[in-house]
């Protein structure tokens, strides 16, 4: 089975609909799949439910998204580097369901591991918990969650092998081995193809039975969110 596609949009054909819940990997701007994303605004669906740790920056990762308007929902734990998505919120737009970032990666670690429900403490008295189950356990109150399964997840890892064995780099690992176990259909974004077997067992952090699709994107942008520099005093 050739896992490997020559572009971003062939990659996303016939797997992407209107409607559908995706998970979308990354931290801020860390580790997000751009050219999936990209792709996936020119391909048209509206209407998405989107996973994702937040909602990137105006004009950039899924603010690319909300800016053509096919997002209808976020379920996300931080969202305030984006105005657009805070102007559309506010006007009743965007509907969010805003989680804590512990809770927003359990709900797609069990979904990956095929595990429907788990009880936490974390949102207990708080919104967070409003219309949930809760449960006492040794004299605490816990919240029931339910998990995350994505019909797509879109991820971006350092390298692949042709089987889809991953390797992430350092921070970029962050909410993509997650998503890519989730999701139903995961399609991963590299900046570098190998052959099957090149990489050291040891070496692989996610392997290739979670990804059905790869695309190479040699030269990402990889943008800075808030780029702070300092001076080097007189002298030094």
């Amino acid at each position: 089975m050739n896992k490997v596609y020559p572009d971003a949009a062939s990659a996303l054909a016939g797997i992407v609909k209107d409607g559908q819940l995706l998970a979308v990997g990354g931290f801020g701007l860390c580790g997000i799949p751009e050219a999936l994303i990209d792709a996936l605004q020119a391909s048209g669906v509206k209407d998405l439910t989107a996973i994702s740790n937040n909602a990137g920056v105006d004009g950039f990762g899924l603010g690319k998204l909300l800016n053509t308007r096919q997002i209808k929902k976020m379920i996300s734990s931080y969202v305030g580097e984006n105005k657009e998505f805070e102007r559309q919120y506010l006007a009743g737009e965007l509907e969010l369901e805003f989680t804590p970032q512990g809770t927003l990666a359990e709900k797609l670690r069990a979904g990956g591991a095929g595990i429907p429900a788990f009880f936490t403490k974390t949102g207990v008295g708080t919104i967070v918990a409003e219309g949930k189950e809760t449960r006492e356990f040794d004299g605490e109150t816990y919240v029931m969650e339910r998990a995350l399964v994505p019909d797509v997840a879109l991820v971006k890892a350092w390298k692949a092998d042709k089987s889809g064995n991953l390797i992430f780099r350092r921070t970029a690992r962050n909410f993509n081995p997650a998503a890519a176990m989730a999701g139903k259909i995961t399609v991963v974004e590299v900046e570098e193809i190998v052959e099957t077997g090149t990489f050291d067992p040891d070496a692989i952090h996610l392997p290739g039975i979670y990804v059905h699709r790869i695309v190479l994107n040699a030269t990402p942008e990889k943008r800075i969110e808030k780029r702070t520099t300092q001076q080097n005093p007189k002298g030094a």
